[in-house]
């Protein structure tokens, strides 16, 4: 059987795309024909969410490999957001796409142990186990060392799953922690990359990457293409193009010379398509999810352009 990794860059190739859909959906991003349907509560929240997420996943999984469903944006409505989550990524698993939750959880022993039971393994019982949420990865905050790590990775040993671990994050202030120097000259980052390096060793797969893999920002490419020489075999999660001001040659940095290596993140971009200047005089807000089609192949030409 295939590794997390490698099922992730097989989709990559095939549908010719290094993107992944963010589903961070907001109630106030939603158009008003879904949110309209329903009631002004979290349970009618939920079937907003649930009905938007279906549209964009039917729209898009064809051209899109993978979504990142960002797990506050499901908590903030309670019990019934939490169940829009488990049946947004269900939905897209059964439409053949890989799901990456980004929860960016960060604890030691034996709370590592249940993040990773509720998303990654299953959860026992008596003599019974069941998986949860069963998503293919998660982010994870290192921050804690590698007891808070190492739950997950075993965990992608024992059910073939995968990390993305936090090195060096999009967000303006990051470098406030992550590019302090150490006495040996290095950047936290740095050393936080040739972690997940090592970390990743027994779980590198057909195409040389491991699935234990990397959150690393567009927002810096000089930062960008130095992690990827310190960390060749470590796949990166790029968050920051579009919204943020990631551009595609910056984004290239942190790709190999065969364009593999890398996959990246649109959030804003993709799920309001509708309302950018680019698509609003072409797509009714009915259209909204043929605008996020519109806008994933327009992302898909830019990106495969530079790469």
């Amino acid at each position: 059987m295939k590794n997390a990794i490698d099922r992730l860059i097989d989709k990559i190739k095939e549908t010719g795309n290094p993107t992944v859909m963010g589903l961070d959906p907001r109630y106030e991003m939603l158009p008003e024909c879904v949110t309209n349907k329903y009631p002004k509560t979290l349970e009618g929240a939920a079937q907003a969410i649930i009905e938007y997420n279906k549209a964009l996943i039917d729209e898009t999984c064809d051209i899109i490999p993978a979504i990142k469903p960002q797990i506050a944006f499901y908590e903030m409505f309670g019990v019934p957001g939490m169940k829009a989550f488990e049946e947004t990524c269900k939905y897209a698993k059964e439409k053949g796409m890989i799901v990456i939750v980004d929860a960016k959880r960060g604890d030691i022993g034996s709370t590592a142990a249940g993040y990773s039971n509720a998303y990654l393994g299953k959860t026992k019982i008596g003599d019974m186990e069941e998986a949860i949420f069963d998503v293919d990865f998660i982010t994870v905050n290192p921050y804690m060392g590698t007891d808070c790590v190492k739950p997950f990775i075993e965990d992608c040993k024992k059910y073939n799953k995968g990390l993305f671990i936090l090195v060096k994050t999009s967000n303006p202030s990051s470098g406030e922690l992550q590019d302090i120097k150490l006495e040996s000259g290095e950047e936290v980052y740095t050393n936080v990359a040739k972690l997940v390096e090592k970390w990743g060793e027994e779980l590198r797969g057909e195409y040389n990457y491991s699935s234990i893999a990397a959150v690393v920002g567009a927002t810096y490419p000089k930062q960008l293409e130095d992690i990827r020489k310190t960390a060749p075999h470590t796949f990166f999660l790029i968050p920051g193009y579009g919204a943020q001001g990631g551009k595609p040659e910056d984004i290239a940095l942190g790709f190999d010379k065969n364009g593999l290596g890398g996959i990246v993140n649109a959030s804003r971009s993709l799920m309001c398509a509708y309302k950018s200047d680019r698509w609003k005089d072409e797509f009714q807000e009915s259209d909204y999810a043929k605008a996020t089609r519109a806008e994933a192949i327009r992302m898909k030409e830019e990106l495969n352009s530079v790469l």
